[in-house]
């Protein structure tokens, strides 16, 4: 009897875990400095679905993603679909605007310190990661998926994005009163 009731138990347990819904968490703010000296508050996207690609210029496979990032950006803005990039080697402000231009990027892409990055990322500043680190926000502002400090092959790839934008596009957006306040501006700051 006793080995009925634990089966039944571990049954159960796993049941439950497999109906679990992915573990959410509210993003938290972050300056994107942009090139012209201006900056975007990623708070200001909130209503759309936002990819928030951290990348380094010299990464081919930043570089690979910021394009393709494009054309799903071409393809899926009209549904509410905004990727932003944030450059955060060494000296990033010095390679925002050509990494743009040598890329085709049509997406804002603006720069971060590193130690800023990796603070919202929550990945300690000793720790190894990969590049590009991809962060998907839905249109609550919260995060619902986030890759991996090591990466994983799966979730950096275009099949796995279009999945992503094809599933957060479809939830419903705040009532209109509360996305009005929401609007991309940019501010200007002292050098």
């Amino acid at each position: 009897m006793r080995l009925v009731q634990a089966a039944v138990l571990v049954l159960a347990a796993s049941t439950l875990n497999a109906q679990d819904p992915p573990v959410l968490r509210h993003s938290p703010e972050f300056v994107i400095r942009l090139p012209d000296g201006s900056q975007q508050l990623l708070s200001n996207y909130r209503g759309k679905v936002v990819a928030l690609l951290f990348v380094h210029t010299t990464c081919p496979h930043c570089q690979h993603a910021s394009e393709v990032f494009s054309k799903l950006y071409a393809e899926y803005a009209s549904k509410g679909f905004e990727p932003l990039a944030v450059a955060f080697n060494p000296m990033a402000n010095l390679y925002v605007t050509d990494f743009v231009k040598q890329h085709g990027v049509t997406f804002p892409v603006g720069f971060s310190p590193p130690e800023d990055v990796l603070n919202y990322l929550n990945i300690p500043v000793v720790a190894r990661y990969v590049v590009p680190q991809i962060v998907w926000i839905d249109r609550k502002g919260n995060i619902r998926s986030q890759t991996p400090p090591m990466g994983d092959e799966k979730l950096l790839g275009e099949p796995n994005w279009r999945s992503l934008i094809e599933t957060l596009v479809k939830e419903p957006a705040e009532p209109a009163h509360h996305t009005s306040a929401h609007r991309p501006t940019s501010a200007k700051t002292s050098p």
